[in-house]
């Protein structure tokens, strides 16, 4: 993780048509401008930065869908549950899993485990629209090969 850039995801290790998962390790607190203010002398990750990190996933599971065609973005986070703290350091793994996809819409479920134990669950949806512009488009599938997941040759 590189949270000060909201690069969450540091290896995709599974995908298919309907999940995706990933493995994060959160960093340490030195020296790290998140934690120095989440909380002082106590650092924990955020817990909206636990829910970035789901949304993340579920987006790349939507452009390994649409074969990088359209930029899935967050439009709504509902029944998000955070089930226990995440300190610097602890390695987490995460799952998105589709639930629905339509009208440009798509619905998945997000969850983050470390050490097999649930830390936090959230349902999101998202929505694919055109990237506005080839570069963009093209740093994605950039980092996409760079994090395994697999990028067919653009159309």
């Amino acid at each position: 993780m590189r949270l000060e850039y909201f690069e969450m995801i540091d290896r995709i290790t599974a995908v298919d048509e309907t999940t995706l998962t990933a493995d994060c390790l959160v960093p340490p607190a030195a020296g790290n401008p998140v934690f120095a203010g989440h909380m002082p002398g106590y650092p924990l990750m955020p817990g909206v930065l636990l829910i970035e990190t789901m949304a993340q996933a579920s987006g790349w599971l939507l452009l390994h869908r649409l074969n990088f065609t359209r930029m899935p973005l967050l439009a709504s986070v509902k029944e998000a549950k955070l089930r226990s703290f995440v300190l610097p350091e602890a390695s987490l793994q995460v799952e998105a899993t589709l639930v629905h996809d339509g009208s440009g819409y798509a619905v998945t479920t997000g969850r983050i485990t470390s050490n097999g134990k649930k830390v936090c669950e959230v349902e999101l949806t998202l929505r694919a629209l055109p990237f506005p512009t080839p570069e963009l488009a093209a740093m994605v599938r950039d980092r996409a090969r760079a994090l395994g997941l697999p990028v067919a040759a653009p159309a």
